[in-house]
């Protein structure tokens, strides 16, 4: 019996598996290829049949110019604040002994609000006061000193006459001289001492009148920042105890107004304005200032403007948050177009609608944006030339006008062949059939 050649089966297995591996790869790479074509087909199919379709002519929207009253408005934010606020403090340190007021509590101009423990300020006016008596008693006694060494210059000079200049020695002269001129030096001192310690006696008894803290204005109490037993200290800086607001009846709105609206601004111009506190109400108010200081923020230049607000129901109260309209310029009776229309630029011929059958299959996967999209925001100048467009048999065509003012809105024409109830293209739309 003869055996089998193992030799020869195992040149065939690894024939066999050469062979599967080439097989298996030629299989990998037929899948890799065939799903990206097949992908490009379908997208190739589609816009072949999206493309097909007809282009309708291009559609416009207008709308028709009008005649009415504009109005400009600069719009500002800001807080209310009190005509007059006053920050009432202590000059002097000392433990509250009293608090005569509370939040909210109207008060009149000399009206105690608290009261400082004046123990210690007694005692230095007390003190004061002795001084001032010791000087003055001291100033007695120097003058008798005066009084006394002029007598006895006198008796000097009296016998030197009687004796014809024999005696006194002109040493015993001279030194009853210098005893005289001493004498009135400490007068004058003591007269001086006697200044020092009434001023002293002044400054105490005022720090003892300021002790008692009275109202400087008739107004309302705002905030209060002690209670009684608290200890203040005015060493370096007077501690506010009370803020008072003189009359809430009338307040301020402090707006903020941007560079680019403050040349409009002017003094007596009318505005209204809101508050969260009641957001379907407005309040009337009119500019009293636009001060020249400006005021930088984050790099956005303001100038501070006030206007003055009528309070009578008490309804607004400092701090409140406030949007002001400021109404800068009112035009009666003025031709209007809608600002649209005055952006509105037709896109030149060929590119009304890139996505359209015209266009090849690399423009409609890759579209390039309008040429005429700068014109279509440029910004209105007012007072410079530029152009609308109306529809003459339903086909653009472009009529000079010259802008005025501008709502933000609504902008009034000055000049131009434009008149009211004429169609003004703001908008070209391409639909496909």
């Amino acid at each position: 019996m003869s055996r089998p050649d193992t030799n020869t089966g195992n040149s065939d297995l690894k024939q066999s598996l050469s062979l599967e591996q080439p097989r298996k790869k030629s299989r990998y790479l037929k899948h890799l290829l065939i799903w990206p074509l097949a992908l490009l087909a379908v997208i190739f199919l589609f816009f072949q049949w999206s493309g097909g379709k007809k282009d309708a002519p291009i559609q416009y929207r207008t709308v028709e110019t009008e005649r009415g009253d504009l109005t400009v408005i600069v719009t500002a934010t800001g807080n209310l604040e009190p005509t007059n606020q006053v920050d009432v403090g202590t000059e002097v340190s000392g433990t509250i002994e009293s608090v005569e007021v509370d939040y909210n509590d109207v008060v009149k101009a000399g009206q105690v609000l608290t009261r400082l423990d004046t123990t210690m300020l007694e005692a230095q006016v007390n003190q004061s006061r002795a001084a001032v008596e010791s000087a003055r008693a001291n100033l007695l006694q120097a003058q008798a000193s005066v009084l006394e060494a002029e007598n006895e210059l006198a008796r000097f000079a009296r016998v030197r006459e009687l004796s014809g200049g024999k005696i006194p020695s002109q040493q015993d002269f001279d030194a009853a001289d210098a005893v005289l001129k001493r004498a009135r030096a400490n007068e004058t001192m003591i007269k001086a001492n006697i200044a020092q310690a009434e001023a002293k006696l002044q400054i105490d008894m005022t720090n003892l009148e300021k002790a008692t803290i009275l109202s400087p204005i008739n107004g309302v109490v705002l905030t209060r920042s002690v209670e009684p037993g608290q200890t203040v200290a005015a060493s370096l800086q007077a501690p506010v105890l009370f803020t008072l607001a003189e009359d809430l009846t009338q307040m301020e709105l402090h707006v903020d107004v941007d560079e680019a609206d403050v040349g409009q601004v002017r003094e007596g111009q009318e505005a209204t304005f809101s508050v969260d506190a009641y957001p379907d109400r407005t309040f009337p108010a009119h500019i009293t200032q636009v001060r020249f200081g400006s005021r930088t923020t984050e790099g956005v230049v303001t100038y501070p403007t006030v206007l003055d607000v009528d309070n009578d129901d008490l309804s607004l109260r400092p701090g409140m948050t406030a949007t002001a309209d400021i109404i800068v310029k009112q035009v009666r009776d003025a031709l209007l177009v809608p600002n649209a229309a005055l952006r509105y630029a037709p896109p030149p011929r060929g590119e009304e609608d890139l996505g359209t059958a015209g266009g090849s299959l690399l423009s409609k996967l890759f579209p390039r944006p309008s040429r005429s999209r700068k014109q279509r925001s440029s910004e209105i100048r007012s007072g410079q030339e530029q152009q609308v467009w109306t529809l003459r048999n339903n086909e653009p065509v472009a009529v000079s006008i010259t802008p005025g003012a501008t709502s933000g809105i609504m902008t009034e024409i000055v000049s131009g062949e434009v008149t009211a109830g004429m169609p003004l293209i703001i908008e070209s739309v391409s639909r496909k059939k």
